[in-house]
């Protein structure tokens, strides 16, 4: 990897780590002051039984983000944002999840399967805050496959020179 790409995935994870860190904070203040009832603003919803864990989730993935910054180029420090990456996909995931079991089966007394409008419904906002940081935990992406690009042409540089030593 670059050191320009080193540096920026140092700023960049260095500053989204923060992020994560500050919304597993707030579930944690929302769930004290609110309890499992939570809150909703807007798109954000903090609400849930599982509010507590993917507080932990969040608070640990933001701490292992903000201790992977210093040398982001090291293969060691690009393992530890890549395992708050996948915290955060495992979280995401299970919201995902539970929206896409929850738009299936009608209500109580309705039919057994929500009608169309009733199912499309059901996605619309409010989300928990791991579904607004998936798409920014992607860009782990990056950096891996540009650290693979570079390992591998190191290998062929070094098998050239090796045949015709």
């Amino acid at each position: 990897m670059s050191n320009t790409a080193a540096k920026f995935g140092s700023i960049y994870f260095g500053i989204f780590g923060a992020i994560v860190l500050i919304f597993g904070i707030a579930g944690f203040v929302v769930m004290g002051a609110y309890g499992a009832e939570g809150v909703s603003w807007g798109p954000l919803q903090m609400s849930g039984l599982f509010m507590v864990w993917w507080s932990i989730i969040l608070v640990a993935a933001g701490a292992i983000y903000l201790s992977s910054v210093g040398n982001f180029g090291n293969v060691r420090q690009l393992a530890k944002s890549l395992a708050a990456s996948i915290m955060i996909w495992i979280v995401a995931g299970m919201a995902i999840w539970a929206m896409i079991a929850g738009s299936i089966p009608g209500g109580e007394e309705g039919p057994w399967f929500n009608p169309p409008a009733d199912f499309i419904a059901t996605y619309a906002p409010p989300y928990v805050p791991a579904i607004f940081l998936l798409p920014f935990s992607l860009a782990i992406i990056y950096p891996i496959r540009s650290r693979r690009r570079i390992t591998a042409t190191d290998r062929e540089q070094q098998n050239y020179a090796g045949d015709h030593a």
